[in-house]
């Protein structure tokens, strides 16, 4: 039986006082990193749309005055966002087309994602579902009852996968709650949790998560996201130990972004740090060329030259595979380089 978790409103956990306290206002960033008042961002309109979210520990890993810094980078809301690039779209990789009632998005055979929730804690500006309907498609609505549904409908799914947003936005007594009735579908075998709040936001993972975690018949992966070595500190290092001694197989999946990581020497970095960590380095993501984020994407001659690179410099289970996810394709489309 996995415990559930309690809380009173005096008990709130620490990982909630912090995402509190995240920057929400361009200018405070600009002020606690040291940076020029007037760089350059997105109109104040657009950028409620998708607005600034950094938690401070993540702010706190960015070099001071460095408007080039490789963390500050993924963040800032630059007003190359507003640009209308063609073959770029709000859907980038076809999840509408493929969402369920309950908030499943069933694409690939054996498994499925279930958009827990709408919230991050941290806003990424190259996210691909960053146009996506949270307010139509939240799995958690209604205590999870359409979700289940689906998923005892099709005994064929083994495996599934919750995402968002970040799962682990919503609070350990839900996920417990979900994970309690996804235990008593006899067909699943695997849950999925892909999050990046290990890494921006360690608090997170604290005895209440890792309860259930542990506490599941499921076997888990936990898939975190990196994009650079120096997203990886100590504080994070600790709480993917703790997940390991929960029980977690931990993977990373990254996307290759211009001016971040697109470079050997910083891929290179970040499969060390990871595995280093505990982690083993998954994925290496071409950009969903979801509107607004035409300005990270590198193109895939470049792309394929880098893992020859990088493959010349690591142990074969240190480079990741290279991939890119193709609307109604049965599967991640593996690239050769």
């Amino acid at each position: 039986m996995i415990p559930k978790p309690t809380f009173s409103r005096q008990q709130a956990p620490l990982w909630q006082h912090e995402l509190r306290k995240a920057f929400a206002r361009p200018a405070d960033l600009l002020e606690f990193l040291q940076l020029d008042p007037a760089l350059p961002a997105l109109q104040l309109e657009r950028l409620r749309d998708f607005p600034l979210r950094v938690p401070h520990g993540f702010a706190g890993r960015m070099k001071k005055g460095d408007a080039s810094d490789p963390l500050f980078l993924q963040v800032w809301p630059q007003a190359r966002e507003a640009e209308d690039t063609p073959g770029f779209s709000q859907d980038a990789v076809g999840d509408l087309h493929k969402l369920k009632p309950g908030g499943l998005i069933h694409k690939y055979e054996g498994r499925a994602l279930v958009v827990a929730t709408g919230a991050c804690a941290i806003n990424c500006r190259y996210c691909f579902r960053r146009h996506f309907p949270y307010s139509d498609a939240i799995a958690a609505r209604g205590h999870w009852q359409e979700t289940l549904r689906q998923l005892q409908s099709d005994p064929s799914i083994e495996e599934v996968i919750l995402s968002g947003g970040d799962p682990l936005s919503l609070s350990d007594d839900k996920l417990a709650e979900l994970v309690t009735a996804l235990d008593a579908l006899p067909q699943l075998r695997r849950l999925r949790i892909h999050t990046r709040q290990p890494v921006v936001l360690p608090e997170r993972v604290d005895d209440h998560l890792l309860s259930w975690i542990s506490g599941t018949r499921l076997k888990v992966a936990v898939v975190i996201h990196a994009n650079h070595a120096n997203e990886l500190d100590s504080s994070v290092a600790a709480a993917l130990e703790r997940l390991r001694d929960a029980g977690a197989t931990l993977l990373n999946q990254a996307v290759l972004l211009k001016g971040v990581n697109d470079s050997v020497s910083a891929l290179e970095d970040l499969s060390k740090k990871l595995f280093d960590c505990g982690v083993l380095p998954y994925y290496l993501h071409m950009l969903d060329r979801v509107a607004g984020a035409a300005h990270f994407e590198i193109p895939l001659e470049e792309a394929t030259a880098l893992m020859q690179a990088l493959s010349s410099r690591l142990s074969g289970y240190l480079v990741p595979r290279l991939v890119r996810e193709d609307a109604g394709a049965p599967s991640k489309t593996l690239l050769p380089w």
